[in-house]
C-alpha cells in the first residue's frame, strides 16, 4: 500500500474498549441501520458485508443479491481519498463477516483490519492481481515525495473501477469472497456475478464504439482519475492536478496546462463531482473554453440519486460526455 494514500491514525484506549464491546455482539442490526432496517431474523439469515465506497457497495451488492446485508462505510458525498474511519466505523470491520475495498485510496483500512480483528472474517482487496498502473510522484506534489523519502518515484493509481473492464475483474474478485464466507449460496453469486459482468462487457463495447472514430484522442481533466480509462480506448488523459482530487497543480503545471489547452485548441476542461471546480473554472476561464462533468464514481451525490444514477448510468454519461469533447 503506497504511503501517499497511508493516513496516520492511533486507536486510543477508548476505541479500543468500544472495539472490544463490539465483538460481544451476537447480531448485526445495528451494522446495516443505513440500510433498509433488515429485522433479526433477516440479519441473522444474510452475510453482514461491509464495503468502503460507491463502487465496492454497487459491485458487491450487485452479486450478493438477497443473499447479504451490504454496507458501505464512507457516505455519499464524502470524498473517499481523504476519509477516515470512525469508532463506530471500526466497530463495523470488525464485526463484518465480508469486508470489501478496492485498496490504494482507502490508505487507513489496512491498520483498521489489523487493528479490528476478526478471524472469522473473508476480506476483499477488489483490485489485487490487477496490473496496476503508475502515477508520477509530481503528480502527488513534492510533500508526496517527501514521505517517500525519495526512495520511490511513482505512486500507484487506484482508479481501476473506471475501466469497464477491470471493472469485470474487480467483481470478479468480490463474488470469489461472497464465495469463500457462504459456500451454500455459490450458484447464486456466480449467477449474479455473470448477469452484471455482462452489463459491464456491454459497457465496455459502447466506450469502443463511441470513442473509436472521435476527433481528438485527448482530453484535460481536473482529477488524474481516468488512466486506466483512457489506456483502454486509445485515449489521453491530461491532469490538471494529480490522483488525489485535493493536490492543486504548482504555477509551473498549470501554466503547462494553459499552454497546451491553447495550442491545441482544447474547447472543454472537465471537472468532477465531490470537489470544488475552481481549477478547471480557472485554466477554462483563461483559454476561452467551458467545462463539463466527467466523473470519477468515488461516491453519488444527491443529484445524481434523484436521477437514480447507479455505476452504469454514471459511466454512460462520461461517455456522452467524452464523444462530445473529443469531437468539438
Amino acid at each position: 500500500m503506497n504511503t501517499w494514500f497511508k493516513k496516520t491514525f492511533v486507536l486510543s484506549a477508548g476505541l479500543a474498549l468500544i472495539l472490544s464491546g463490539c465483538g460481544a455482539k451476537s447480531d448485526n442490526t445495528a451494522t446495516n441501520a443505513s440500510q433498509t432496517e433488515p429485522n433479526a431474523a433477516q440479519t441473522a439469515d444474510k452475510l453482514n458485508v461491509v464495503t468502503t465506497f460507491y463502487p465496492m457497495y454497487e459491485f458487491t451488492k450487485q452479486v450478493a443479491g438477497d443473499h447479504a446485508n451490504v454496507t458501505a462505510l464512507i457516505p455519499a458525498g464524502a470524498e473517499p481519498h481523504d476519509w477516515e474511519p470512525s469508532a463506530k466505523d471500526m466497530a463495523q470491520v470488525k464485526d463484518a463477516d465480508v469486508f470489501v475495498y478496492n485498496g490504494i485510496v482507502e490508505g487507513w483500512a489496512e491498520q483498521a483490519l489489523s487493528s479490528a480483528s476478526n478471524d472469522k472474517r473473508v476480506v476483499v482487496e477488489a483490485s489485487k492481481g490487477l496490473n496496476l498502473m503508475e502515477g508520477t510522484a509530481e503528480e502527488e506534489g513534492e510533500e508526496a515525495h517527501a514521505e517517500e523519502g525519495h526512495d520511490h518515484d511513482h505512486v500507484l493509481d487506484p482508479h481501476v473501477w473506471l475501466n469497464p473492464v477491470l471493472a469485470q475483474k474487480e467483481v470478479e474478485s468480490i463474488e470469489a469472497g461472497l464465495v469463500a464466507a457462504d459456500p451454500a449460496n455459490k450458484a447464486d453469486y456466480e449467477k449474479n456475478a455473470d448477469a452484471y459482468i455482462a452489463k459491464l462487457k456491454e459497457l465496455d463495447n459502447e466506450f469502443k464504439t463511441g470513442l473509436k472514430d472521435v476527433k481528438r484522442k485527448d482530453f484535460i481533466t481536473q482529477h488524474a482519475a481516468f488512466g486506466y480509462l483512457a489506456k483502454q480506448y486509445g485515449l489521453t488523459q491530461v491532469p490538471i492536478a494529480g490522483l488525489s482530487p485535493e493536490q492543486e497543480p504548482t504555477p509551473d503545471k498549470l501554466a503547462g496546462i494553459i499552454k497546451f489547452a491553447k495550442e491545441n485548441n482544447v474547447k472543454t476542461i472537465f471537472f468532477e463531482t465531490l470537489v470544488d471546480p475552481k481549477v478547471a473554472e480557472t485554466v477554462a476561464t483563461e483559454i476561452g473554453s467551458k467545462t463539463d462533468v466527467l466523473n470519477p464514481l468515488e461516491g453519488l451525490t444527491d443529484e445524481d440519486k434523484q436521477k437514480n444514477l447507479d455505476y452504469l448510468g454514471v459511466m454512460k454519461n462520461n461517455l456522452e460526455a467524452l464523444k462530445k469533447a473529443l469531437n468539438e
